[in-house]
């Protein structure tokens, strides 16, 4: 950002009122690989406190990021990086922030270390309550988090339990916070990183008794809105329940227990969706709450090479796929931990899918009333029972996909949707209306329902990884700009391999096509 636009900024932080500002350089725009400094801009955090300073005088209480972590670096890079971290402070910052942590004993060495180079400003640990395993997970593994041993120990039984994480977990880091407060360290505060979802952090709040228990009765058969005009309201009409505007306000408090594929999948609360991971997904949204260091980025390309290789043909793509199926390969760009069990139930179809054209990147398998604790389809609290239908989403070739579209209309069960990177849409549907992929019944609970999410650009940025000349880039750009992003979901939850018919089908007519004519990205030249 150019020194005329933080000035903008600041001029109207301070012509608002605003006395806080959290300095720090950001992270790059979505879709660059490496940051870089604009024009006229800033190269470091230190030139913008000192830019602050020198223009604004002592209006501001400027924040700078910290990261206890940096204790666990190489001696010589740890110094110099606490170096760092003191010139800013001695030019201007007020007090420092730091990037979240689970290792109570990692933050109270870095703390130690800090003012043994003699930092004396406040520091104000940061800390993420934990909202469910997958959102736990998710976060924990963009930001390289370390956990202690003892919260996987407490919270991963309880994997597909989102209440029951939650409560755990607030119990874990509440007992960290009391031992922060304890310690003679002069922390004096707590910044919670609520991720705009409040439920946890207020229940961490209760736990350290720093605000009243409040026992809340529902006095609707609905969670009434939180926009000020409607707060009192007491009637809606019976049909409300099937009107898509009421749908999306009814299912807010979704957002609260993501596990699974319901709520909005946009949400920060949520975890993986069975397909796609945070690896590249880093969102100003979710790296600037995280206070990321930006020199992950290096790491995380030199594991995606090792991990990827270098592709140069499409088939080299389908087998990274297949691989990841069946569990020969760790991590794709849309998923950064290695298949669910769920999964596994149908990773062979999944294989011969991808062996056959269609690249997969989300599914689930049909599941017709499977117990809440079913250690491979369960989610939610106990005594429930869960529902899915089968759902593919994937890529594929303008050629493969005609193929298929002809078997998909033979079975009126099924229902798709077809985007291709310009943003046309196909689809054989005429319900403006969300259509429920996975559902549980729960004794006393509301039935809850589900989402979808972007990839067009996770894949770009997989292709970002490479040279830029070189033919691994090419091929899976070219690739993403012309192939179709596909999702199909099959209405009957009863027959588990209903869905899996017409990709086989396609597959094999292509297949046979294809046998006299070579292939490039996945498409037959004539």
């Amino acid at each position: 950002m150019p020194k005329e636009k933080v000035d903008i900024a600041l001029r109207e932080a301070k012509a608002h009122g605003c006395r806080n500002v959290l300095a720090l350089r950001g992270d790059p725009p979505a879709g660059q690989e490496a940051w870089e400094a604009v024009e006229g801009g800033f190269i470091h955090g230190i030139d913008l406190v000192r830019h602050i300073r020198k223009n604004y005088g002592d209006y501001f209480d400027i924040a700078v990021p910290g990261f206890p972590q940096f204790q666990l670096l190489p001696p010589a890079e740890r110094d110099l990086e606490m170096k760092y971290l003191k010139e800013k402070i001695d030019a201007g910052v007020d007090f420092i922030f730091t990037q979240m942590f689970y290792d109570v004993e990692i933050f109270i060495d870095w703390v130690k270390a800090v003012r043994a180079a003699g930092i004396t400003i406040p520091i104000v640990p940061g800390i993420a309550p934990i909202q469910t395993w997958n959102g736990f997970m998710r976060a924990t593994s963009l930001a390289k988090t370390v956990i202690p041993q003892f919260f996987m120990d407490a919270l991963e039984p309880h994997r597909n339990d989102d209440e029951k994480v939650r409560a755990i977990g607030t119990k874990l880091v509440a007992d960290m916070c009391r031992r922060i407060l304890k310690e003679d360290l002069g922390i004096l505060g707590l910044h919670f990183y609520t991720m705009n979802l409040e439920k946890a952090t207020k229940m961490l709040l209760e736990e350290l008794n720093l605000v009243p228990r409040v026992e809340t009765l529902k006095p609707l058969p609905w969670r009434q809105s939180l926009t000020p005009n409607r707060r009192q309201e007491t009637i809606r009409p019976i049909f409300w329940a099937n009107r898509t505007k009421s749908y999306i306000s009814r299912t807010e408090n979704w957002d609260e227990y993501p596990n699974g594929r319901f709520g909005d999948s946009r949400s920060p609360a949520y975890g993986e969706l069975d397909g796609y991971g945070v690896w590249f997904k880093q969102s100003v949204r979710i790296i600037s709450n995280m206070l990321l260091d930006l020199s992950l980025n290096h790491f995380q390309k030199e594991d995606a090479i090792k991990l990827w290789g270098y592709p140069t043909s499409f088939s080299d793509i389908s087998s990274l796929f297949a691989r990841f199926c069946k569990k020969q390969l760790a991590a794709l760009p849309w998923s950064d931990q290695a298949p669910s069990s769920e999964t596994a139930v149908i990773s062979s179809q999944l294989a011969q899918m991808n062996d056959l054209g269609f690249l997969t990147i989300n599914s689930q398998p049909a599941v017709n009333g499977a117990r809440s604790d079913d250690k491979v389809h369960g989610w939610g609290p106990s005594n429930g029972y869960v529902y899915q239908k089968a759902y593919l989403e994937f890529f594929v070739n303008s050629a493969l996909l005609d193929l298929l579209l002809k078997y998909i209309e033979r079975d009126s069960n099924i229902t798709y949707y077809v985007i291709n990177s310009r943003g046309d849409l196909k689809t054989n549907t005429h319900s403006d209306g969300p259509n429920a992929v996975t559902w549980g019944v729960f004794p006393g609970k509301e039935i809850v329902q589900p989402t979808i999410d972007e990839a067009y650009e996770l894949g770009q940025q997989w292709a970002q990884i490479y040279d830029e000349d070189s033919p691994s880039r090419k091929l899976i750009s070219d690739f993403m700009e012309t192939s179709s992003l596909v999702n199909v979901v099959h209405n009957d939850f009863q027959d588990l391999e209903a869905i899996f018919k017409p990709f086989f089908l396609a597959g094999e007519e292509y297949r046979a096509l294809n046998a006299t004519s070579p292939i490039v990205n996945g498409i037959i030249e004539h």
